[in-house]
């Protein structure tokens, strides 16, 4: 069943680049291939294993790849983008969906295909990283040293992978590289693709990790929500800014994974909803870069409330959304985890409080930028074609939902203190 739901994007993608001549039917099969996609995760989910975090993150990804797509405009520049959000797409199902072995063939191809992207795709606006490309390769080792390796050596090394996918300080690189350096479309799906995998994959690993590396963890978690949102504040780039903030949520994530030691619906709730929020604003944002261009100044653009309405409401709703006010689901994810914590220091609580203010702050500042600012009668106002005005209404609809749907329906039957009980007492047999 996995290898059958990893295929169908994947055929998707050869069905698109059949019509690599026309831009249109290249997009408009990708879209496709994601519908598809999305309809067979939802039927054939319950004949899944469903993992201890829930099945939330499988729902989100081809969700993620239609919205990014769709938004898309339309041009030649943009025919790879949407073919290799497919395949992306059918490696990442692989990795959520598949086990021990050929979850981890589907995550190597994954990271794989994000490096050669990342090599051959570069632009003089966004140079090569070889930081980010080699932490990416530093994952992909640590994907084989997971397979071959006996615990505790394997445990570490796919946590060290989990954290480049979830990204943690110091190893957050590789996910900053994919959001901002990206062509086209795709930083908008792997801010969603890349933190839901390495959540995913952490219920296993937790049970597992000796206690002196979670010690560490809950440590540069505490120091990376704290780090992530003062370099938030300072940057002046859209696609940084987002990256930053939403590593600042990620590593709060962490740290409730690790205080816990096991990873719960409600962390999945609050990983997959900032990673939506996220590529919702990297969309509107993308809004702005059609119509000014790739390398527009964010603080040359104000005042667009009154002359695009429609975006001010959906971008003004988005920013709520990543705020974690309520009923959207980054509160809900918050929220639950907090409540549900109760190992939690009262410490790390302020430090985690502190983290998402800030994250309120940076975000408000560039909404209201972008919206209240001074009108300017040299730019040219253009609102919202229907293509990018469905795509941002179904992720504000989504995140709605996730708010207000309780974070359970999408849990396994079995409690997660049960499973994470026995997931302890295997390890502690094999050895």
């Amino acid at each position: 069943m996995p290898w059958l739901l990893a295929a169908i994007p994947l055929a998707g993608a050869i069905v698109a680049l059949t019509s690599w001549e026309d831009s249109e039917r290249v997009k408009k099969f990708s879209m496709i291939g994601s519908i598809f996609s999305l309809v067979s995760v939802v039927g054939l989910a319950g004949f899944l294993t469903i993992p201890p975090n829930g099945c939330l993150s499988l729902y989100l990804l081809p969700l993620a790849a239609l919205t990014s797509i769709l938004s898309h405009p339309l041009g030649s520049d943009h025919r790879l983008s949407w073919i290799m959000t497919l395949v992306c797409l059918g490696f990442g199902i692989g990795a959520l969906t598949a086990l021990e072995f050929s979850g981890s063939f589907f995550l190597m191809m994954l990271l794989i295909t994000l490096v050669i992207l990342l090599y051959r795709h570069h632009t003089a606006l966004w140079p090569i990283s070889w930081w980010g490309v080699g932490l990416l390769i530093l994952g992909l080792v640590g994907v084989g040293i997971s397979m071959i390796a006996d615990p505790p050596v394997s445990s570490i090394a796919a946590l060290v992978t989990c954290a480049l996918l979830l990204p943690l300080v110091p190893l957050h690189g590789g996910y900053l590289t994919t959001v901002t350096r990206l062509p086209g479309n795709l930083p908008s799906f792997v801010v969603v693709l890349l933190p839901v995998i390495g959540f995913q994959r952490l219920p296993q690993i937790l049970s597992t990790v000796p206690e002196d590396v979670l010690v560490i963890v809950r440590t540069l978690a505490l120091l990376g929500a704290l780090y992530a949102a003062v370099k938030a504040l300072a940057q002046s780039r859209v696609r940084l800014i987002l990256s930053y903030g939403s590593l600042s949520f990620f590593s709060i994530a962490w740290w409730f994974a690790a205080t816990s030691g096991f990873a719960t619906p409600q962390g999945t709730l609050l990983v997959g909803a900032v990673g939506l929020a996220t590529s919702g604003l990297l969309i509107a944002w993308q809004v702005i870069r059609t119509r000014y261009g790739d390398d527009v100044d964010p603080q040359a653009i104000s005042g667009l409330a009154a002359a695009m309405p429609k975006f001010a409401v959906l971008l003004s709703l988005l920013g709520l959304a990543a705020m974690g006010i309520p009923p959207f689901g980054v509160f809900a994810g918050f929220m639950g985890l907090m409540l549900t914590s109760s190992q939690a220091s009262v410490f790390g609580l302020f430090l985690t409080l502190a983290a998402w203010l800030a994250a309120s702050w940076y975000i408000m500042q560039m909404v209201q930028q972008l919206l209240f600012g001074a009108s300017r009668p040299e730019l040219r106002y253009t609102d919202l074609l229907n293509p990018e005005l469905i795509s941002l209404a179904i992720v504000v609809v989504v995140l709605l939902a996730l708010g207000l749907v309780p974070s359970a329906l999408f849990a396994p039957e079995q409690p997660i203190l049960e499973q994470a009980a026995h997931s302890r007492e295997l390890f502690s047999w094999r050895n």
